[in-house]
């Protein structure tokens, strides 16, 4: 291993947490499963200031605690501000100018600490590894961002690249669980970051300890949570999540307004096939059965039609064809029947009434469904929540964003179970929007 300061893998836990009380309460958790590091996360720096570091070193003096403070400009006031706090290694950004990294070099040999370049964004991860070497810096990071994990980015090609420039330590951080860390490590990483993956578990303790045994085993453990999912998986991925997680990872957006389960208790997931329609034209929306393929969710725009273009017989032949479900922005009929089928029906309208096969119309064209545009292609998910449509040019993004959410909810809800309540946890008191 390169580098003079580390014998062994280091496991650095990254608290990118909103609150101090909760982020000590993960570390107290967390760290008897074999944490070596506790970083206090630039959220949390951003959040509750210097006092975090203080605490974090007051309640582990024999840990090394980072600070993340990502500078960018000032690197002798920050460094030095971060050091007195109680920080052993400040994080300072390698796209900033080379006078800032200097800087905080100089200020941490005066305050006996040392200085960590965070490479992400950089574009020549190696070329500003070698010159931060050369400035004095004891770290160098390659750092996948969370916006980048979301879109399927990892860091493996970056850290081979980079340790074979550097003599310095090689942090990596960036989705990182039990799975994938091995391989990390195996390219060359000295010390891996993990933060979702331990304090997003409802288990922070046996989280933390199956983390360190894939990195002393160097073999990789099985994650079914905390993990990021390819362009190939997207459809299993988002069964496992609700349309509430999708909504939120859009930012309280995709949900198809006076839409609703004809069906309840059912979920489904898919690719959209659209149908464009007229009210009562049957015709598109029974010919589409023929052309989606499998495991495609049908959505049929009739212009919010008050007669029925989808019942019993129909729902038959897209169960043989095995479509994933339907989604109408119009009305459908043979409800009973519907509810002894069990298979994924939306609506705006039940109504026995039906109309008759014209032919009007077009499939595969862009259609409004619940007053979102939807394409052929794009992702479409429905629960007793409602109807989520996910456009597929971010899929992949939105997808990962949403167990992101249902990873957190998980761990709220374990806070909440073991006595705590839900303004309790996020402090809303306390992040209420200060307006006048």
């Amino acid at each position: 291993m390169k580098g003079d300061s580390i014998s062994k893998i280091i496991l650095q836990l990254a608290l990118d947490i909103l609150n101090l009380d909760r982020a000590i309460s993960m570390a107290k958790e967390a760290v008897p499963g074999g944490v070596d590091w506790i970083e206090a996360g630039t959220p949390l720096i951003k959040s509750e200031g210097m006092e975090a570091i203080r605490e974090l070193k007051r309640i582990f003096p024999d840990k090394k605690i980072i600070a993340d403070m990502k500078t960018m400009d000032t690197g002798d006031f920050e460094t030095e501000m971060a050091s007195k706090a109680g920080a052993d290694i400040i994080s300072i950004l390698g796209a900033s100018d080379d006078s800032t990294i200097k800087e905080a070099i100089k200020a941490a040999k005066k305050y006996n600490s040392e200085i960590m370049i965070d490479l992400i964004n950089v574009k020549n991860k190696v070329d500003r590894a070698a010159e931060v070497e050369k400035m004095g810096a004891k770290y160098v990071c390659i750092h996948v961002g969370i916006d980048q994990q979301m879109k399927g980015e990892n860091p493996l090609q970056d850290i081979k690249d980079v340790k074979e420039a550097v003599t310095i330590t090689i942090a990596t951080a960036g989705g990182l669980n039990s799975e994938n860390i091995p391989d990390v490590v195996s390219a060359g990483a000295d010390i891996v970051i993990v933060g979702g993956a331990i304090t997003k578990a409802s288990n922070l303790l046996e989280a933390a300890k199956r983390i360190r045994k894939s990195i002393d085993l160097a073999k990789p453990i099985e994650s079914i949570e905390f993990r990021k999912y390819k362009k190939e998986e997207l459809i299993e991925a988002l069964k496992k999540v609700s349309s509430s997680n999708v909504s939120d990872a859009m930012h309280r957006g995709g949900a198809m307004k006076g839409i609703h389960t004809v069906v309840p208790g059912l979920k489904m997931a898919g690719k959209a096939l659209t149908v464009k329609t007229m009210n009562g034209d049957w015709a598109k929306a029974v010919e589409a059965i023929d052309l989606a393929e499998k495991g495609e969710i049908l959505v049929i725009d009739t212009n919010c039609g008050n007669i029925a273009v989808w019942g019993e017989l129909a729902t038959w032949s897209a169960i043989t064809r095995g479509l994933g479900g339907i989604v109408i922005d119009g009305a459908v009929r043979d409800i009973d029947d519907l509810k002894e089928i069990r298979f994924p029906v939306f609506a705006r309208y039940e109504t026995p009434d039906a109309g008759d096969p014209k032919g009007f119309g077009e499939i595969g064209c862009e259609v409004i469904c619940g007053g979102l545009k939807v394409n052929k292609g794009d992702y479409i998910i429905g629960d007793d929540s409602g109807v989520v449509v996910i456009p597929q040019e971010e899929a992949q993004e939105i997808i990962n964003r949403s167990f992101d959410v249902k990873e957190k909810e998980n761990r709220i809800r374990e806070e909440i179970k073991r006595g705590s309540t839900l303004s309790k946890v996020l402090k809303l008191k306390k992040w209420e929007k200060i307006v006048g």
